[in-house]
């Protein structure tokens, strides 16, 4: 476990290299992918969908048939848009 010294290095490092106006947004950004990785992971366990080595080897699924779903009016503003 790092100490705090090493915290504060880290810390500091982080604002140099990004700039202090560019955290929020990372930090946004960032808790936005992991709410939405946990409640995909909720849907699986409450479907029963947990990977076998079966279903590995079955063919992957294009991204182009998935359907494309946000969970709130953010994500739907940073959707890129499909070309069809």
């Amino acid at each position: 476990m790092p100490g705090p010294m090493q915290l504060l290095i880290i810390v500091l490092v982080v604002v140099l290299l990004f700039g202090a106006s560019k955290l929020p947004t990372m930090a946004r950004s960032l808790g936005r992918s992991m709410r939405i990785f946990k409640s995909e992971m909720n849907e699986m366990k409450k479907d029963g969908a947990a990977p076998q080595v079966e279903q590995a080897a079955a063919p992957a699924a294009s991204v182009e048939d998935e359907p494309v779903t946000a969970t709130d009016l953010n994500d739907l503003k940073a959707t890129p848009t499909r070309n069809d």
